[in-house]
C-alpha cells in the first residue's frame, strides 16, 4: 500500500513511517523541507506544505492512504505567522480535498484529547473543527486522540524540562494536572493498525498505563537525573496572569494559551487500546522509560511527599 505521512518527519511521524515501511508499506513523509537522511529507511520524502493546496495536491497523487499528523504544539507558543485555524483546519481540509480528489482509500488524523467546541484553549477548539471536517468527508476515516507521548527527544518531556528546575520548582496549583503518558514505542504501531485495520469510521482515545500528575511527571524526570525536586504551589490564577504577561516576549516560549491548557486534565475517559489488541499490561511506564521504575521512585509520587 502507497502511504503518505503528512507531518512525517516530526517525533511521532518518524516512528509511525518506519512501522509502516518495516510492515511492507510504501511510505512517503511529507514535510516543508524533508531531509533524506533524517528519514528511516525505506521512507522517501516529499515537499509539502498543508497551507498550501498545489503542493499537497501533487503529495497525495498517487497514494492509497493520507496520515494527517501536521500540528502546531499545545506546550510551546505558536510561532510568529502561523496560525491553528490555518494548519489544524485548512491543513486538514486541503489534505481532505486532495485525498478525495486522488481517491485515497482511508485518511487517518492524529488530533488531540479533549478536542470540543467548548474546550479552554484555541487549539483543541480548532482540533475538533478539524475532525468535524474529517468526519464529514466521502472518504474511510479514523481519528485517534492520544494524551501527551513521550520518546526521546519528545515535547514533552522538552516541557517539564524547559519548565521546571531541580530541587525547588513552583507549578501551577501545584502541579496537579494529569496525564495519561503514552510511550511513542507503543503508540506507533496502533497508529499504523489504523490504515489497513478494521477501523474505519471510528475514534480512539488511547492513553498510557499510569495517570501521572504534572508534578509526579517532575519528581520522575529530575528522579532520572538523580535530583530530587520539592514542589511549590503557585495558584492558576496567578500561572495566567504571568504567562498572559510574558507572551509577547520572544524568548518566553510559553503564553496564556499553555496556561489555560493546565486547567484540563489529559487523560482518557476509556482507554481504547484493546481496539488494537492491547492490553495496559502491554504499556511500557514513564518510570521505566526514565529508568526510576523502582519502590523509592514509587513512593515520591505519594500525593504527601511535598508535605
Amino acid at each position: 500500500m502507497d502511504v503518505l505521512v503528512a507531518g512525517g518527519t516530526g517525533f511521532i511521524g518518524t516512528a509511525l513511517c518506519e512501522h509502516l515501511a518495516e510492515r511492507g508499506h510504501d511510505v512517503t513523509a511529507m514535510a516543508r523541507s524533508p531531509e533524506p537522511s533524517s528519514l528511516p529507511a525505506g521512507v522517501e520524502g516529499v515537499a509539502g506544505d498543508v497551507t498550501d493546496p498545489e503542493s499537497v495536491e501533487a503529495a497525495v497523487a498517487g497514494q492509497d492512504a493520507v496520515y494527517n499528523l501536521v500540528a502546531l504544539s499545545p506546550l510551546f507558543q505558536t510561532p510568529s505567522g502561523l496560525s491553528h485555524e490555518a494548519i489544524h483546519l485548512g491543513g486538514t481540509e486541503n489534505l481532505l480535498a486532495a485525498a478525495e480528489s486522488a481517491g485515497v482509500d482511508r485518511f487517518c488524523q492524529l488530533s488531540g484529547l479533549g478536542a470540543a467546541p467548548d474546550a479552554p484553549t484555541e487549539h483543541l477548539r480548532v482540533k475538533h473543527r478539524a475532525e468535524v471536517a474529517v468526519e464529514a468527508a466521502p472518504l474511510e476515516t479514523v481519528i485517534v486522540r492520544p494524551s501527551v507521548v513521550f520518546g526521546e527527544n519528545s515535547e514533552f518531556l522538552s516541557f517539564v524540562d524547559a519548565t521546571t528546575t531541580a530541587y525547588v520548582t513552583p507549578l501551577p496549583a501545584g502541579g496537579r494536572m494529569r496525564f495519561q503518558p503514552i510511550w511513542i514505542g507503543d503508540l506507533a504501531p496502533m497508529l499504523a493498525d489504523c490504515v489497513d485495520g478494521p477501523h474505519a469510521g471510528e475514534t480512539y482515545e488511547l492513553g498510557g498505563p499510569e495517570r501521572l500528575t504534572l508534578a509526579d511527571v517532575t519528581r520522575l524526570f529530575y528522579a532520572s537525573r538523580d535530583q530530587s525536586v520539592q514542589i511549590v504551589p503557585i495558584p492558576l490564577a496567578l500561572s495566567e496572569l504571568g504567562l498572559t504577561l510574558a507572551g509577547p516576549v520572544p524568548f518566553v516560549p510559553f503564553g496564556p494559551e499553555q496556561a489555560k491548557a493546565l486547567s484540563v486534565d489529559n487523560t482518557v475517559d476509556r482507554n481504547a487500546i484493546d481496539a488494537f489488541g492491547v492490553e495496559a499490561s502491554d504499556l511500557r511506564s514513564l518510570a521505566d522509560y526514565l529508568g526510576v521504575d523502582t519502590p523509592a521512585a514509587r513512593d515520591s509520587l505519594r500525593p504527601d511527599a511535598d508535605g
